[in-house]
């Protein structure tokens, strides 16, 4: 992949462009969270990214229903009333942020130290993926 800064930029364009379909209300942290995941996507930081975008999701959801401040990422998930393959998506990304966040074994680290780029690609890869679940989330109840 390894697109420019401007390629990302345009690619954050396109797919508010292609999703948006009216007016988002969003809470000041979701927007907040927002920012920051589309400044990481565009700067390079991938794994900041993945990692904002996740939280802005969560602060989406958790505004969208009562009573949500205690409720785990993956109970909010499976009680939204998004789209099905949205909710398939949503947990594939919780999965694969809990992989960098939960890093199990440490030190076994040998694939990393002999192919960064490949994590670096993997990282991009997921980075817009979840770039895309995050605006699919947020622009899912437009109003008009």
């Amino acid at each position: 992949m390894l697109k420019s800064e401007h390629e990302r930029s345009d690619t954050l364009l396109a797919l508010d462009d292609e999703l948006m379909k009216g007016g988002v209300i969003l809470s000041e942290w979701c927007a907040f969270l927002t920012r920051e995941s589309d400044t990481a996507y565009t700067k390079g930081a991938f794994l900041a990214s993945i990692l904002t975008s996740l939280s802005a999701i969560e602060t989406h959801l958790r505004s969208e229903y009562p009573d949500a401040a205690k409720m785990r990422l993956v109970k909010l998930i499976d009680d939204s009333n998004l789209d099905p393959e949205l909710v398939s998506d949503l947990h594939v990304l919780r999965k694969y942020r809990n992989k960098w966040v939960h890093v199990s074994d440490p030190w076994d680290d040998q694939s990393l130290i002999e192919n960064p780029a490949q994590y670096e690609d993997e990282l991009e890869q997921m980075a817009l993926f979840a770039i895309g679940a995050l605006r699919r989330t947020i622009y899912s109840n437009p109003w008009v």
